[in-house]
């Protein structure tokens, strides 16, 4: 799927395909080669379970880049989430081969293609954020929250996504088993496995987003209604706009001063690093570190 753009010379992708490949380390080793002698940038993985990525190129290696996957085998059929850009949000290529697409490390290896929720259109997801008896239980990390959630949703106390089965378990009422549940992440893939891990711990009424945030803050008719604040993407922009209505709002808060912000930053500390919202004042002010016990470092 391609997109109109607004003649800006670069481009990011973002997509995913959940498909058995027999041979992963020697599909990741083929696939590399190709991505450095094409040019792009940005992080792949490829598993037994299939692809995910997000890449930045100009308009010509990009369009390289999906014709090569519709004539692959395996990656044809994928469906390419993509913003314009003025050049690459990504430093380096990674191409990685791992043990799982999504690491879950749950009792079981989920299967999208055999277990998972009900597929929500932007539409359809807009109409159920409004009903009363819905759970909406953001399917990310709880930093990604903080600079912007669909209203009313849950906030996951998770670092990574493996915690997610013990968060359930502990948070989520034995009464809640059999309400809708509503879940969403970034680009949709985290939710494929999500919603097959909630339906495995005996969750009955489950549905996903799909195509995720991004998908959503795209839709002509939905235009991003309500979600408020930014969506955090894996980039170097850090974050990107969703809601395009009067409604968009800011709602996080500066680390430091606690205005409203939603610029994420990392502490200078490399040995801390930590990922905190920061406004521009403050940045200047703390020369970017999280705290005072980081400043001598």
């Amino acid at each position: 799927m391609t997109e109109n753009t607004e003649n800006k010379p670069y481009r990011i992708l973002l997509y995913y395909k959940y498909v058995h490949i027999e041979n992963p380390e020697q599909v990741t080793a083929e696939h590399l080669r190709f991505c450095k002698e094409l040019g792009i940038k940005g992080r792949i993985l490829i598993s037994d379970q299939g692809i995910n990525g997000t890449c930045s190129g100009t308009i010509e290696q990009t369009d390289a880049y999906m014709a090569y996957m519709n004539e692959h085998p395996l990656f044809k059929d994928i469906t390419y989430k993509i913003d314009e850009s003025e050049g690459h949000v990504f430093k380096k290529l990674f191409v990685r081969h791992k043990n799982e697409l999504v690491t879950l490390r749950y009792k079981k290896k989920m299967d999208p293609n055999v277990l998972t929720g009900k597929r929500l259109s932007p539409k359809e997801f807009y109409e159920q954020l409004q009903q009363e008896d819905v759970i909406i239980i953001d399917g990310r990390n709880d930093y990604e929250y903080d600079i912007g959630h669909f209203r009313g949703a849950i906030r996951p106390t998770v670092e990574s996504f493996r915690e997610f089965p013990e968060w359930i378990r502990k948070n989520l009422p034995e009464d809640a088993k059999n309400k809708p549940i509503l879940t969403y992440c970034t680009g949709g893939i985290r939710c494929e496995t999500l919603t097959g891990v909630l339906m495995e711990e005996g969750f009955t009424d489950v549905a996903q987003l799909e195509g995720g945030i991004v998908t959503y803050g795209k839709d002509e008719e939905v235009k991003g209604r309500l979600w408020d604040g930014k969506c955090y993407v894996f980039d170097d922009r850090i974050s990107v706009p969703i809601n395009r209505t009067e409604e968009d709002v800011v709602i996080g808060k500066c680390h430091h001063c606690g205005k409203p912000e939603d610029r994420y930053v990392n502490c200078a500390n490399v040995t801390c690093d930590k990922r905190h919202i920061c406004c521009e004042e403050c940045e200047a002010e703390h020369n970017r570190h999280c705290s005072e016990e980081c400043k001598p470092h």
